[in-house]
């Protein structure tokens, strides 16, 4: 029995309420982002008559330059840096840029030593430093480049003078290469001609790729940013273009044009972002605001940026009334890129997005492209305020940046689409998916130790499911009078978070039992999350930390014994508000919408009225809480604190269900069970269970909609897919009619696609898993000309669903080639494909042949080796394939997997439990799928 509380039957109110000025939660939620990263190419660029320095030290020791953090001697103050990037490769074949520097710092504590962060740039010029007050600047005795820690070391004969200020001035050549990180290039092709884009991605690591500079998030400076480019293109960057000459200069016999921006805000270098394309664009003014869409020029000739216009400045609108803010820049500029290795990224006033994530065709796209965009602009427009504006000291707090913007983001979305309820999906899309991962003993806290995160993979390795999808819930009032305002273009820690939300508590007219600091450090500094446990009969409520496999042990002891604070709020049979109060004779529900982040076990007379009342008067319980009882009970299952078959029984009102979220739950929570047993005797009457159930949800919209139209809710498009997908998964003859149908007419008048946008992946997916080597061919040469990216993707996604083992072989090898499969796509493409049965062992074999060349070219900073570890894993349930992922681990050790090293340990835990859920299991789920009761 885990440590908890007890209630009597007839009271029942548990938990924390805060006053209400201010109320704090921390849920965590799931990876809807993978925002990745690129490993810096290993070529450095070597141009003639650069300066030359003394060979790179890399054994480790005590001396600042082989620690990861800067010391606290230099504080920049200005930045001016003019870079030139060439669209054109050099007679070697490199895209080069060159550049010139100059960054403005403060003497802190006195010191003979400049480290300044340089990585992948050579100095075409022996740095100078110059001082701004009263006495001469010491003279540089010597330069030495660690190519480890990734500084430039500058020695000097004398120290710097404590609060005196310097100016240190650097010229340097870089490669514009194809990595995807720091200043790089993006390629593209229109009407036949090939086009670079220079182009930047600084987040987490990488403006020192770009330029000499201070590259962390508490070292804000003003930065001065001057572009050099050709004349036929436009130049963006964080300010406003302040001076463009209008008459060309000569630059190494070569005509450019030099733009110049307005000095930035105070900032931090993760957030500069300065382009050079030939991009088009659209924009429009909102009290005074300049609000504009770059993209390709045929994307903007075509109107694909039209919604995201439309959408951004009521988004910004709600957000200046949501912080009680003023936006605080003059513009907002957003791009979408061909290659852009993140979702998108936040650069303060020039916003970088993937193609898919910012351009919507009204006829390609489909309602999931068109929510994706609406969310994706709110969450990285929730961070000009919130990350940009007021920004964390250091990456252990990236929680505190990105789970905030991935809750509000969903606020922003509402605003701009309020008929879709989209607040509701919070749930589905982010709170179910992150328990998988926060249920493991090798999960991490919300915010570790700054010593903790030091390295750049480490820092990497910190973007992922928990810190992007905990949410921190703050009320308006908060935001506006205290914590935005004190800490402006300024950083951050997480207990300034606390100190100010006390403020607020304290303020207000009722006092709460615990500080804000003792309830909310629980849910941060300890990993992981309790399940609540509730006895009708007695009236008990228990607590413990919920763990998918119990055997386990959390990698990191807790202070806190693994409990939490927990709200609880629930209801019984015909109440119209949540009661606080049990009834013997009703069943009870708790974790009402589910607003709290934990799981909830009842006991089993309880468990059977839960099962009784959703097949006969679903409606009785909301439909978020269907979907959670779902979820909780599949999981409980997993952990061996319910019986499978309960969890299975939670499916059979399915047969009658039409809502969205119930279904979604329920085919996450089954795809589990595909997983474990596809390769099994289990699969047959499993596929006749979900084929029984779903045949009711086909003929629903078949007669809502004839599959001609569409639904008239937002969520009911969704289940409309959700119904085609699986019946034809399921064998539906119908359905397989239906999808072939389709595609044939399309094969037969490849200029006339008949089937519509929102099916079009999951009919893509079933004809070419039903087809052969003509649909696949078909289906890559549509993927080549189509010039929309979320066709593209849609394409791209369901080649994997090939049942052809050469045709998927052939696939993994595309991967190889950015040429084929760009380098933004080569990881989900592999996931696709290991994600298809036939193709997971063929996956896996491509992986572990090719580690070495993959860790090499997308970089141990990539944050993509976590999602691809995982993602060719998840199906391992044997002996053998764990001591086939244990053997993949030792035997690329010296390798080493960058921020994928947590991954392995997850996909190792995860494979264990795996084998023993499979081994307790198979025989009792077989026989359900037999005779489902």
């Amino acid at each position: 029995m885990g440590k908890g509380f007890f209630i009597r039957k007839t009271v029942g109110i548990v938990g924390i309420v805060l006053a209400a000025g201010a109320i704090a939660t921390i849920i965590a939620l799931s990876v809807v982002y993978s925002q990745e990263k690129s490993k810096n190419n290993e070529n450095e660029v070597k141009p003639t008559g650069a300066v030359t320095t003394p060979v790179p030290t890399t054994e480790p020791s005590n001396e600042p330059w082989d620690q990861w953090r800067l010391p606290q001697t230099l504080s920049p103050q200005t930045y001016n840096v003019t870079l030139w990037p060439r669209l054109q490769p050099d007679a070697t074949g490199l895209y080069i840029f060159r550049g010139l520097s100059s960054v403005v710092f403060r003497c802190v504590e006195k010191t003979n030593l400049i480290l300044i962060h340089s990585n992948k740039l050579n100095m075409t010029l022996q740095p100078t430093l110059t001082a701004l007050g009263s006495k001469p600047a010491p003279i540089i005795e010597s330069i030495v480049m660690h190519t480890k820690t990734q500084y430039m070391a500058i020695h000097l004969k004398e120290e710097l003078t404590a609060g005196e200020s310097y100016e240190l001035y650097t010229e340097f050549v870089g490669e514009l290469a194809d990595d995807l990180g720091g200043f790089y290039r993006s390629e593209y092709y229109e009407n036949g001609v090939k086009k670079v884009v220079a182009t930047t991605q600084m987040q987490a690591t990488d403006a020192r790729k770009a330029f000499p500079c201070f590259d962390e998030p508490a070292m804000k400076a003003v930065f001065h940013i001057t572009l050099y480019h050709d004349p036929a293109t436009v130049a963006l960057s964080n300010g406003v273009k302040q001076f463009e000459q209008i008459v060309n200069i000569t630059v190494d016999d070569t005509f450019v044009t030099r733009t110049t921006f307005a000095p930035t805000e105070v900032m931090s270098t993760y957030l500069l972002a300065f382009i050079v394309s030939d991009f088009g664009f659209i924009e429009q003014n909102i009290d005074k605001l300049q609000i504009r869409i770059f993209a390709r020029q045929e994307a903007i000739n075509a109107g694909q940026g039209e919604y995201a216009l439309s959408v951004t400045g009521t988004i910004l609108k709600f957000f200046e009334d949501y912080y009680n803010v003023p936006y605080p820049l003059p513009k907002s500029d957003q791009i979408a890129l061909p290659d852009f290795n993140a979702g998108a990224m936040e650069n303060w006033g020039l916003i970088t997005y993937r193609e898919t994530a910012l351009l919507y065709d009204e006829e390609i796209s489909s309602n999931g492209n068109k929510e994706r965009i609406v969310t994706i602009i709110a969450h990285e427009l929730a961070h000009q305020w919130f990350g940009n504006l007021v920004t964390i000291r250091w990456w252990n707090d990236l929680w505190l940046n990105e789970g905030f913007a991935s809750y509000v983001e969903y606020l922003g979305a509402d605003k701009a689409e309020p008929t879709w309820n989209i607040k509701d999906l919070i749930v589905l899309n982010d709170v179910h998916r992150v328990f998988a991962i926060d249920a493991l003993a090798s999960s991490h806290p919300l915010s570790s130790k700054e010593e903790e995160i030091q390295r750049p993979e480490q820092i990497s390795e910190v973007f992922d499911t928990i810190s992007y999808k905990c949410f921190c819930i703050f009320t308006t009032n908060f935001l506006q009078q205290t914590y935005l305002d004190h800490f402006k273009f300024n950083n951050t820690v997480y207990t300034d978070l606390w100190e100010h939300l006390q403020r607020a508590v304290d303020s207000s007219s009722s006092t709460p039992p615990r500080s804000v600091q003792d309830i909310m450090d629980r849910w941060v500094l300890q990993m992981g999350f309790p399940v609540v446990t509730i006895n009708t009969e007695t009236g008990q409520i228990t607590q413990e930390h919920f763990l998918l496999d119990p055997e386990t042990k959390p990698d990191r002891p807790s202070e806190f014994n693994y409990e939490w604070f927990v709200p609880i709020s629930w209801t019984k049979k015909e109440a119209a508000q949540p009661l606080y109060w049990l009834f013997d004779d009703n069943w009870v529900l708790a974790n009402i919408n589910v607003t709290g982040y934990y799981r909830v076990n009842y006991d089993n007379e309880n468990w059977e009225r839960l099962l009784n009342v959703l097949q006969t008067s679903r409606q009785s319980i909301p439909v978020i809480n269907r979907a959670q009882i779902i979820d909780d009970a599949f999981n409980l299952a997993k952990a061996g604190i319910i019986e499978t078959t309960l969890a299975l029984r939670t499916t059979l009102f399915l047969a009658s269900e039409t809502e969205y979220m119930p279904w979604e739950s329920a085919l996450d929570n089954l795809d589990y069970f595909y997983l474990m047993f596809d390769r099994t005797e289990v699969y047959g009457p499993m596929q006749t269970y979900v084929g029984n159930k779903v045949e009711g949800l086909f003929d629903y919209f078949t007669r809502l909609t004839n599959w001609e139209n569409l639904p008239p809710g937002h969520t009911d498009q969704y289940n409309q897919v959700n119904a085609l997908r699986v019946a034809c998964s399921t064998g539906n003859e119908n359905c397989t009619t239906l999808v072939k149908t389709w595609f044939e007419q399309w094969m037969e008048n490849p200029n006339v696609n008949p089937i519509k946008a929102n099916l079009r992946s999951a009919v893509y997916c079933s004809a070419i898993a039903a087809g052969g080597e003509k649909e696949w061919n078909f289906a890559w040469e549509m993927f080549e000309k189509a010039t929309v990216a979320s066709e593209k993707d849609k394409l791209r996604a369901a080649m994997a669903c090939a049942s052809e083992p050469w045709l998927l072989n052939r696939y993994l090898k595309y991967t190889l080639d950015s040429n084929k499969i760009r380098k933004q796509d080569a990881t989900s493409t592999i996931i696709s494909i290991a994600s298809n049965v036939v193709g997971q062992p063929l996956a896996w074999d491509f992986v572990r042949a090719n580690w070495e060349y993959i860790f090499k070219q997308y970089g141990g900073g990539s944050f993509s080796f976590s999602n691809l570890i995982n993602g060719i894993t998840k199906r391992f349930s044997t002996e053998f394939e764990l001591q086939q992922l244990i053997q993949f681990r030792d035997d690329n050790a010296h390798i080493g997997f960058g921020s994928g090293n947590l991954a392995i340990q997850q996909s190792i835990e995860r494979t264990t439990a795996n084998i023993k859920w499979v081994k307790n299991n198979q025989e009792t789920v077989l026989e359900w799928f037999i005779n489902p009761l």
